[in-house]
């Protein structure tokens, strides 16, 4: 995902559509007309206050803690190379390898870099397990990140003939491929620390940094408390949510859920009723999932993935699984489009 590329394409086609009037201005409370909020990653404190009212609860909150990006010119690729985990997809990645002793410093050095400290109003906010600063696994156990991002299972050294002992992955991060993110390297250590920490991984040493990791404070409703299977406000129907603040993870998820609730709000208005997306489709599963199909005492933000989807009703090996995930899934998708175009006026 080029992110830029990807915020302007948005942008572009919403200060472009004949049916949209854009007007920036502040909203600091719940409005009485038929509205969908989409105010992730941050809601205003007014406006979240307004949320809070009206639901009893007030929005959850998480840290989300952001991996550094590597130019990939300062990377050293006499020591990494490129592969993925047992060969799989391609070349998707660059492999910088460490030993043993390499290994067990870096992990020291993450337990000792200076952190941002929290302030006092933060100190209760719980992390997104899907993001746990790098340091904060190391916390964990001195094998904890060898076990995680950092094993080194299946991927075979080219110039050893074995795999090494722990391993830092570095994934394309634009469509360039002229930056790549540190995988699972999410962290809060301050950004002098990150860069004189991360440059003793071997082939980063003199790696430049087109963005340093860092850590804000993502809020989010318990959607499948307070939400119907449309997205409405239980208590106050006339408002949607969509996006980020619905508990969804990932800028493609955020935007189909926008559109998604835009089609429910579109047929409210004309007098008709969307039906919903099929479970095995991706949008589908993920709606499902924020809107009644997660627990809701342990709630935590979504990606899509084949988890939140019906199992299969056959056994497929582990190889054709995917793509009989996938298969089923355009064919309910194509069918549901099939039934919208049937019912839509000429």
């Amino acid at each position: 995902m080029d992110r830029d590329a990807f915020a302007l394409e948005v942008t572009r086609a919403i200060a472009g559509h004949p049916n949209i009037i854009v007007v920036r201005e502040r909203v600091d409370a719940l409005p009485g007309h038929p509205t969908i909020l989409a105010t992730g990653p941050l809601t205003g404190s007014k406006l979240a206050e307004a949320i809070a009212a009206e639901t009893g609860q007030g929005a959850l909150a998480f840290f989300d803690a952001i991996a550094p990006i590597i130019h990939r010119d300062s990377v050293d690729m006499d020591i990494c190379w490129m592969a993925a985990r047992w060969d799989k997809g391609g070349k998707d990645y660059i492999n910088c390898p460490l030993d043993k002793e390499q290994y067990e410093a870096f992990v020291q050095a993450l337990r000792d870099g200076e952190k941002t400290e929290f302030k006092d109003w933060e100190k209760d906010t719980p992390y997104f397990e899907g993001c746990m600063p790098i340091e904060v696994m190391a916390e964990r156990g001195v094998e904890t990140l060898r076990f995680g991002p950092m094993k080194g299972v299946g991927l075979d050294n080219p110039r050893t003939g074995r795999w090494p002992y722990a391993v830092v992955q570095l994934r394309q991060d634009n469509a360039l491929g002229t930056l790549w993110n540190m995988v699972g390297f999410q962290t809060k250590l301050k950004h002098g620390e990150q860069v004189r920490i991360f440059r003793t991984i071997p082939g980063l040493e003199n790696a430049e940094f087109a963005r340093l990791g860092g850590i804000h404070r993502n809020s989010f409703i318990n959607s499948p408390r307070l939400l119907d299977e449309q997205l409405r406000l239980n208590s106050k129907p006339n408002i949607r949510f969509a996006g980020q603040i619905t508990g969804c993870e990932g800028y493609v998820e955020s935007a189909a859920v926008g559109l998604i609730a835009a089609r429910f709000a579109t047929a409210e208005l004309r007098g008709e009723t969307l039906p919903p997306l099929p479970t095995e489709t991706a949008i589908g599963a993920l709606l499902n999932h924020i809107t009644g199909g997660a627990d809701e005492e342990s709630f935590q933000p979504m990606n899509v993935n084949f988890g939140l989807m019906p199992p299969l009703p056959e056994r497929f090996r582990k190889a054709d699984r995917k793509k009989a995930y996938t298969d089923r899934a355009r064919e309910r998708f194509a069918a549901w489009q099939a039934g919208q175009r049937a019912v839509e006026p000429v």
